[in-house]
């Protein structure tokens, strides 16, 4: 970190989430392992009160629309042991298929014999270590609320999504490829209850159904040429044999959600939308794939944008064939309009988010891209960096019927993963977006805690094509969100997860981006305190939709974990306080693992599920 950067290190007292009394786990063995045979262990809390692990119930199914198609750094400590769950002795229970039995022992050849040596960044003794490791399904169970009161404006759910592996892996294991679950922690008249389930897409039921991994891990699967071709013959294998049909899917939907037309969708951005719902007591249920009639080819990206105003909802898809970006957005009531294809986007680029405004919608073609011939020829991973190439901004219109209309610019040194907002100025002849810089681009994959990302604010003047941009912060900011009533519009007001270093997060911060330039637009800071790391804040407004009603009036809210005592809560801040007030402290009943991006959902839309 530089001198102008360590200069603006808050000095706000931490939450008292973390007490100063630390418990000392008891040390790790670090003898040799297999890692087909690791088990994980969840930590305990060090209160007198255990987790007690319960045994999961199956859902009600609920009627299915037609759309709905069900699915049929230096590396730490190894993996604790972890006592086998109830749902693990049942998995465990499948008398595997013999053509399964042998897949696997040709998989196991592949892990132990072809294989390179292991990267951390795909070893799952370093990816799945401490609180990223994955915990088994909790059916709703009641929370205690240790510190204030839940404001009555949240009554509804937050859910976050993340990754969770329901099989620990036989071999290379990247963040990315964990299974989705939700984690949702319902409120109503001030109390909490905590549900955590997986969402069952394809992938998941025929895994589930198998008793092992079948499908092919995308981000870490090509290890090495020759280890990369003897998977992708072997995953050709288990397709003729039928063990899985890759035209159902096979996407994770562990990266976020959205609402929108009345559903609630589970994302990942290489498969179709899940559609799920949440019962009135908690419970999650996953109701199917959606193709929205037919209209939805593919995939579609985590990141849809939602304009709070219109009910609308805009979304693309890129890939690794041409078209490599294909615009589009849903109406009101969620229906699907017509595919713009971007043929002027000329390589296949990692377009993770966009940006919308009234009048545009806004790509950034960045310097990580896909590169599909490295992953079958060389054994690559299927993203990476080209340091050669000039970062782009493509600008559309909205409701562009074809792509005749949109406008590239060179941004040199842009490279944007998450945007936050953007809108237009000056009658719609300029456009401003706000979104974290990745600095440090050629270590996204590979190594996430070098990586550095500076909150910029670019603008872009349409009539003489002159591209401005300054940094608002020098800190490591990313998983920043607005007000959601401000998007596609002019706002004031940006919170952001603080990458200590990334991809944990040790607080939060407020940035103020009307500030001027050269100065640094933090005004306000909540650090979790030692040992203590929470996941991307979200915004939730006392009065949403009221018009008169202050941007930042709201709170904000977010998982926390406590790496010293093992205990997860779930935190609620005030958005307006200077330090970012802690209103209101619940206790989870057990963790909840570090994961990516969550959404608040208000009482009254539950009810239209």
């Amino acid at each position: 970190m530089d001198a102008f950067s360590s200069s603006f290190l808050s000095t706000l007292p931490p939450s008292k989430l973390c007490s100063p009394t630390v418990t000392t786990a008891t040390p790790r063995s670090t003898s040799t392992l297999n890692i087909s045979s690791v088990r994980i262990e969840e930590k305990p809390p060090t209160s007198s009160s255990r987790t007690t692990r319960t045994k999961t119930k199956t859902p009600p199914q609920s009627p299915k629309s037609k759309n709905d198609q069900t699915p049929s750094p230096p590396s730490p400590p190894l993996l604790p042991k972890r006592v086998a769950s109830s749902a693990a002795k049942k998995r465990s229970a499948v008398e595997p298929k013999f053509s399964t039995l042998i897949f696997n022992t040709f998989e196991d050849i592949i892990n132990n014999f072809i294989d390179p040596p292991i990267r951390p960044s795909v070893d799952p003794r370093h990816v799945l270590s401490q609180n990223f490791a994955p915990v088994d399904e909790l059916p709703p169970t009641k929370c205690q609320v240790i510190e204030g009161s839940l404001p009555p404006c949240l009554d509804g759910a937050y859910i976050r999504n993340g990754p969770n592996p329901q099989f620990l892996p036989r071999g290379p294991y990247h963040l990315f490829d964990g299974d989705g679950m939700l984690h949702s922690i319902r409120i109503s008249k001030g109390q909490a209850t905590l549900c955590s389930r997986y969402v069952k897409t394809y992938k998941y039921s025929i895994e589930n159904q198998v008793g092992s991994p079948v499908f092919p891990n995308v981000f870490s699967g090509f290890n090495g040429l020759t280890a990369a071709a003897t998977r992708g013959a072997l995953s050709a294998v288990r397709i003729l044999s039928g063990e899985f049909n890759p035209a159902n899917g096979f996407g994770l939907a562990n990266t976020s959600l959205a609402l929108f037309g009345n559903r609630l969708y589970a994302l990942g951005e290489s498969d179709l939308p899940y559609s799920v719902r949440l019962t009135s007591n908690g419970d999650i249920q996953t109701l199917g794939r959606h193709d929205f009639d037919g209209k939805l080819f593919m995939s579609m990206t985590a990141h849809p944008k939602i304009d709070a105003e219109t009910g609308e909802a805009f979304a693309f898809r890129y890939g690794p064939v041409p078209p490599y970006l294909t615009y589009f957005y849903f109406d009101a009531n969620g229906n699907k309009q017509p595919d713009v294809p971007v043929f002027s986007m000329l390589r296949p680029s990692f377009l993770h988010d966009f940006a919308i405004t009234n009048k545009y919608a806004i790509f950034a073609d960045i310097q990580i891209g896909m590169n599909p011939m490295e992953m079958i020829f060389g054994g690559g991973s299927p993203v990476g960096t080209d340091p050669a190439k000039v970062p782009r901004i493509g600008v559309i219109p909205r409701y562009a019927k074809d792509e005749s209309q949109i406008r590239w610019f060179d941004v040199p040194g842009f490279n944007v993963i998450h945007a936050i907002n953007a809108w237009d100025e000056d009658d719609g002849n300029a456009i401003v977006m706000v979104a974290p810089n990745i600095l440090s681009v050629e270590h996204t994959l590979e190594r996430m805690d070098l990586v550095h990302a500076s909150v910029e604010k670019v603008r872009i003047d349409l009539r003489t094509g002159i591209v401005s941009r300054h940094p608002l912060s020098t800190r490591n900011l990313d998983f920043a969100v607005i007000n959601p009533d401000y998007v596609a519009k002019k706002n004031k007001y940006v919170y952001a997860a603080v990458g200590d270093p990334m991809p944990k997060i040790s607080g939060v911060v407020k940035l103020d981006v009307s500030k001027g330039e050269r100065q640094d637009c933090i005004v306000a800071s909540r650090m979790y305190g030692p040992g203590c790391f929470g996941g991307e804040p979200f915004f939730v407004a006392k009065e949403a939709g009221n018009p008169d009603a202050d941007e930042d009036d709201g709170y904000l809210v977010s998982y926390v974990h406590n790496e010293n005592t093992g205990e997860s809560r779930f935190l609620v801040m005030d958005a307006k306080s200077p330090n970012l007030d802690i209103v209101a402290t619940v206790k989870l009943p057990r963790r909840v693992p570090y994961g990516f991006h969550g959404l608040f959902v208000r009482e009254g839309d539950l009810n239209k599920l």
